[in-house]
């Protein structure tokens, strides 16, 4: 595996319709699918996070490949990536996620998959009609994401102290891959904190295969650094 650093390079910046295009999500994974792209059949074999450097557009990959920018569009620094972790271990972490809970619809038996904290939003409406009781959104962000990451992280090898993470950032962003294509919705929350590895081969394969859904938009890769 090969971690990646990848920063547009100045004079790319030039382009004044590439702003445009990075800031969709779509567009994005198009971008990064670039560096990756060897062939027509090329299934992907990456994960990445959007960030921005110095006010540029930059992505963190994690891949089998290392990535190859064919257009002189970005610097792309790259590291082997094989981490050696042992139980009990304590990390910093950062992960941006797609929290989604797969729920059956009644009508139709099929299952669809639903944003956890417009969920959380749905049974409040239910259970408690006076809005001044509900929580506030960062506190409703906050609880919802962090249950959903509770329940991942035994079999994705490790534990969290729900004081030492941070859930927030929440944001909902709709794309279509045509003008013309069904509208796609993600929603994505971002975590931080300080994590422990319970078991270091769970934990590995969770690092090389993500966490959650939607990874092909940027989401799922978790970033580690000792504590």
């Amino acid at each position: 595996m090969f971690f990646s650093r990848i920063r547009l390079r100045p004079h790319a910046a030039a382009d004044p319709g590439f702003f445009a295009r990075v800031a969709d999500a779509y567009e994005a994974h198009s971008l990064v699918w670039d560096l990756f792209s060897d062939g027509p059949d090329r299934e992907r074999d990456f994960l990445y996070r959007q960030e921005t450097h110095e006010g540029l557009p930059a992505f963190y990959t994690l891949s089998e490949r290392q990535p190859a920018d064919r257009n002189g569009t970005w610097e792309v620094q790259s590291r082997p990536f094989a981490p050696k972790l042992r139980a009990g271990q304590r990390l910093g972490f950062m992960l941006r996620a797609n929290p989604t809970r797969a729920a059956c619809d009644p009508k139709t038996g099929k299952h669809h998959r639903h944003d956890v904290v417009m969920a959380a939003k749905r049974r409040l409406k239910e259970t408690e009609p006076d809005r001044s009781r509900w929580p506030t959104e960062p506190d409703l962000v906050r609880e919802a994401g962090l249950v959903w990451l509770a329940q991942r992280a035994e079999r994705c090898g490790f534990e969290f102290t729900p004081g030492e993470v941070m859930a927030d950032g929440y944001r909902q962003q709709v794309f279509r891959k045509t003008k013309v294509a069904r509208p796609i919705q993600i929603s994505t929350i971002d975590y931080g904190g300080t994590l422990t590895v319970t078991d270091p081969g769970a934990f590995v394969a969770a690092l090389q295969g993500g966490i959650g859904p939607a990874k092909g938009f940027g989401c799922g890769l978790l970033l580690v650094r000792p504590a």
